[in-house]
């Protein structure tokens, strides 16, 4: 078994699925000669040939409209937007098509596309290098929003996108892209969507994110257990559809709950969790939920970026927030 970052078992994951599915194919820009920005297509083109692994032009609208072309004609395309922030024109075409075709078409059509792009700060690029935009996509009905969070989760959720019979839109953390490496084995064994995590059991707060947030959330819970204050870790990894059973069942045992979102704080998805335990959990919270987010504005450049991002200092303060309302 194999240590490998998370950009790779993103490659090893695009490999299983298109020696093993003769549907699947790659397209995007410089994913096939190049690699990729990121290096997550590195070597595949050599390997399966330009047929299967298809540079295009640079025309993102294009690429999301061909990719759904193709999808409803019985293949399995996986496209890459280079960034977040380049994504937006890919917007009409998914929201118009890849969302719509199966409810416009009464079940005669599906979209079994998967839409890649890296994302979130921290690797000191510019602000459309930079973006957390993912509510975007989790407003939208008929399309998945998955988040992976280490090698192990972007390897099984990789290859339960590209199996979904639906578009998945599936945003990669760059900023952990190589941070740590975990054993992953390349044994084609996909993990459930639409569920989370539970990375850590505690009992006196839940701490809820996804993406390259767990980092930070994992070392605020290491301090917390210093603190003898015990936290339940929660990876979302499916933002959209929102596995809300687990988080309820989590708050019921602990009481308290702090979200923590690389994202703008404005209409986030930690907005949505907490409007939900509001409805479905208020009785079991002792304080109020509390969010450790983004701002709401533009990405700023790397000399101020690590101010705008959560830090573990922000999740401590929000947790002993928590516990001193309760």
């Amino acid at each position: 078994m194999a240590e490998i970052t998370l950009v790779e078992a993103v490659s090893m994951a695009l490999a299983h699925e298109i020696a093993h599915d003769p549907d699947v194919v790659i397209l995007g820009e410089d994913v096939g000669i190049n690699g990729g920005v990121f290096r997550a297509t590195a070597g595949l083109q050599q390997r399966f040939g330009d047929d299967r692994v298809i540079d295009t032009p640079l025309a993102e609208a294009m690429i999301a409209g061909i990719a759904i072309g193709m999808a409803t004609q019985g293949m399995k395309p996986v496209a890459e937007a280079q960034f977040m922030g380049f994504i937006y024109p890919m917007i009409d075409q998914i929201i118009c098509h890849a969302a719509r075709l199966r409810n416009r078409t009464r079940g005669r059509m599906s979209v079994p596309m998967v839409l890649r792009a890296p994302y979130g700060g921290g690797i000191h690029a510019p602000e459309h290098h930079s973006e957390s935009t993912e509510a975007l996509f989790a407003h939208m009905p008929g399309v998945r929003v998955v988040i992976p969070s280490s090698p192990s989760r972007a390897y099984g959720l990789l290859l339960a996108a590209i199996r979904n019979p639906d578009p998945v839109i599936f945003l990669e953390p760059k900023r952990i892209y190589r941070l740590y490496k975990e054993e992953v084995t390349d044994d084609g064994e996909d993990l459930p969507l639409d569920m989370c995590f539970v990375l850590r059991d505690g009992g006196d707060v839940t701490l809820v994110t996804w993406g390259a947030m767990t980092k930070e959330t994992l070392e605020a819970a290491d301090a917390l257990t210093e603190q003898g204050i015990s936290a339940e870790v929660i990876d979302v990894a499916t933002i959209k559809p929102l596995d809300m059973d687990t988080i309820l069942e989590s708050v019921k045992k602990t009481g308290r709950c702090v979200i923590i979102h690389e994202a703008a704080r404005t209409c986030g998805v930690g907005a949505e969790i907490a409007a939900q335990l509001a409805e479905k959990g208020l009785y079991d919270l002792h304080a109020p939920v509390q969010r450790v987010t983004g701002y709401d504005t533009i990405m700023p450049l790397y000399k101020i970026e690590k101010k705008y991002m959560p830090s573990t200092a922000r999740i401590l303060k929000a947790v002993n927030d928590v516990m001193e309302m309760s």
